[in-house]
């Protein structure tokens, strides 16, 4: 019989991007990504927010963030606050992605 703590672990949803940065626009994306984490950070349900670097091997992403939100009804509520903020901002991620030439891979993860 599942535990309450492992119960609250299956609820959990995972969004995961990562990204393909090139090396001299890198600074440029973290500010960007610095600020999103900030951002999503402040919004119920957020249980942790992580931005990684590849320090080795040999995948092709060298940059990727997790969001861990506490259910899929969390992430859908951080998804409207992200686009009406983007709304506020004038900012359109596609664009900004695309005019540094950062190729990007998201997806949404439960626990296995």
């Amino acid at each position: 019989m599942p535990t309450e703590s492992s119960a609250a672990v299956s609820t959990s949803v995972f969004r995961i991007d990562k990204f393909v940065v090139p090396a001299d626009v890198l600074p440029t994306l973290m500010e960007r990504v610095r600020h999103s984490q900030r951002m999503l950070s402040a919004v119920p349900g957020c249980q942790q927010n992580l931005v990684l670097t590849q320090t080795g091997g040999a995948g092709e992403f060298n940059l990727m963030t997790i969001v861990e939100w506490e259910s899929a009804d969390a992430l859908n509520a951080a998804k409207a606050v992200v686009q009406e903020t983007y709304a506020q901002e004038g900012f359109d991620p596609t664009a900004f992605l695309q005019s540094l030439g950062v190729r990007m891979d998201a997806g949404i993860y439960n626990n296995a």
